[in-house]
Order: C-alpha cells, then sequence, then structure tokens
C-alpha cells in the first residue's frame, strides 16, 4: 500500500476517535498517562530524569507530582492534536483559542516586510499555534521527517494547507528559508531540540548545557529579519488556550552563536516556567554532551529505583 493510502486510512481512524466528546479523549489520557507512570515507560523515564536535571532544588515529592503533571499533559496534548489536526483550522481557532495577547504584533511584524522568524517551543499545543499562524498568511514551518514514510506522509496530510509550507530540516533548508525571509515572510522554527553535533553549540538550558541550535541567529542576521516567540497556553482541563506573541531579546540575532544560542535558550526557559507541566520533558534533549567534558548520556541509567 502506498504511504499516501495509509497516511490516509490512519487520518481517518484519528478522525473517528476524536469524535468522542474531550471528557471521554480526557479519560483516556489520563488512564495512558498512569499506565506510563505505572509501567515506568520510556516517557515516565525520560521525564523524571529532566526534571531532576532542571529542577535538582525542587522537594523530591513535589517533583514526582510534576512528573505526573506533565505525563497527564502529555498524554492529552497528543489526543488534542489529533483532534485538530482532524477539524477546519478556522473552526479550531474560533472555539478553542482565547486571547490573543500579541496578535497585531505578529501581525505589524508580517506587514513590515522585511521577514519574521517566529519561535516557537513545544509548550502548550504548538499545532493550534500552527493554525493561527497560517490563518494570518502563509508561512514556512520547520520540521523533523520522520524515519517512515507513512508518517512523513501523515504529517503532509494533516499541517497542510494553503497557507502552510513544511520544511524539511535538512539538506537545502537554510537555503529555502532564507529566500522566504528575503521575500518578507514568515518562518517558524520549533527551537529546542538538539541539532547535530556540528550544528549548534553548547549553552546551558536550566542550568545544564545542552546542545542548542544557531538556525535562529544565522537567519536573523543574514536577513534582518523580526524574531518573535509565540506559544499556545492551555488555559484549563478542556480545549481553551490562550495566544501570546512576544518581542525577542536582539541578542537573540547577535553574530556570537554561544550569545545567541544562551539569549534563544533563555527565552524558552521563560515560557516553559510559565506552568513547566505544559512544557515537552519526554524529549531527550541532554543526550550529547559537551566534548572533552567526560559526561556520560544521563539517560543511560534512568530507570526508575524500585
Amino acid at each position: 500500500m502506498k504511504p499516501d493510502t495509509t497516511a490516509e486510512l490512519f487520518y481517518r481512524a484519528a478522525a473517528a476517535l476524536t469524535r468522542l466528546p474531550w471528557a471521554v479523549l480526557r479519560s483516556l489520557a489520563d488512564a495512558l498517562a498512569w499506565l506510563w507512570c505505572r509501567l515506568d515507560a520510556r516517557e515516565s523515564r525520560v521525564t523524571r530524569r529532566n526534571l531532576e536535571l532542571a529542577f535538582p532544588e525542587m522537594d523530591p515529592a513535589a517533583r514526582a507530582r510534576l512528573q505526573q503533571a506533565v505525563l497527564r499533559t502529555t498524554a492529552r496534548q497528543a489526543l488534542e492534536t489529533l483532534r485538530l489536526w482532524t477539524r477546519p483550522p478556522a473552526a479550531n481557532l474560533a472555539r478553542h483559542l482565547g486571547p490573543r495577547h500579541g496578535q497585531a504584533l505578529y501581525d505589524a511584524a508580517l506587514a513590515a516586510g522585511k521577514g519574521v522568524i517566529v519561535v516557537a517551543p513545544h509548550y502548550g499545543n504548538w499545532e493550534l499555534l500552527n493554525q493561527w499562524l497560517a490563518s494570518r498568511g502563509p508561512i514556512a514551518i520547520v520540521y523533523a521527517p520522520p524515519d517512515s514514510a507513512v508518517g512523513d506522509a501523515f504529517l503532509q496530510r494533516v499541517r497542510g494547507g494553503d497557507n502552510v509550507r513544511q520544511v524539511r530540516a535538512e539538506g537545502a533548508a537554510v537555503r529555502q528559508l532564507l529566500k522566504v525571509l528575503k521575500e518578507g515572510g514568515a518562518v517558524g522554527i520549533l527551537p529546542d531540540q538538539q541539532p547535530k553535533n556540528g550544528d549548534g553549540v553548547f549553552v546551558p538550558f536550566f542550568g545544564v548545557p545542552a546542545l542548542t541550535m544557531t538556525l535562529v541567529n544565522r537567519l536573523a542576521g543574514r536577513t534582518g529579519a523580526t524574531v518573535l516567540y509565540a506559544w499556545c497556553e492551555r488555559t484549563g482541563a478542556g480545549l481553551d488556550f490562550s495566544l501570546h506573541v512576544e518581542p525577542a531579546p536582539a541578542a537573540i540575532a547577535d553574530p556570537d552563536p554561544l550569545l545567541a544560542a544562551s539569549t534563544l535558550n533563555a527565552g524558552i526557559e521563560r515560557i516553559a516556567r510559565r506552568d513547566p507541566s505544559q512544557y515537552q520533558w519526554t524529549y531527550k534533549r541532554y543526550t550529547l554532551r559537551p566534548p572533552g567534558s567526560g559526561e556520560a548520556d544521563p539517560y543511560a541509567t534512568a530507570r526508575h529505583p524500585h
């Protein structure tokens, strides 16, 4: 079966599943989170280790409660996203996006014609943010393609739209993004994933050195584009979110990659600290360690002490 055909079947299955009332889907997500914790699944182990690294001063009992909250939020976000992907974006925005802080700022930056770089951390629901960005005009979104051809076809199906251009984070990506920005367009970047060795620098993230991309400052430095942070923050137990768009500090575009990357991470950390349970702690952010540090992969022994 062709990848596009299989992806369409997955899409229809997701659409059928998410026709269930949100209260039912939320209960399913909470059951999945409980199972992750009970079985000490990968999601649970990685979250626990990340929280140990990021919040070493936190009381262990409080950290365990935060871990459980993160797992609930992660599971709910997965089903939220399927629901958002299988419904018209305009309906999603009308129904689920409440206060829109900074919408005028984004519109003004786009209208200025100098290009806009949207820095969108893995916080809240970034897929709803993508739909909002596309509602304001064309945007090129950088993404890491899945290993599976079916998975890639599925992403093209659910994220596609008249105003969305998905740019694979490989090869000619930088050249494509530069072209978009020089033409006054918008680019969306998820900035808090670990780049390949050689494509970033080690700077602190929650006090721990993390290999961090230099793509944002390189694009901004070569185009003069405006850099903005943006996120959709969950505001309740239902499917209710608020939009936030804020200007990034000028140092995020500094030619010094260490200063620029440190500024980038400081902004992501500030957003994540608004409500740590809404941040993507299930991602292995710190696997690569600084050369010569002698540090081991911190996730290699992240097993639950029974």
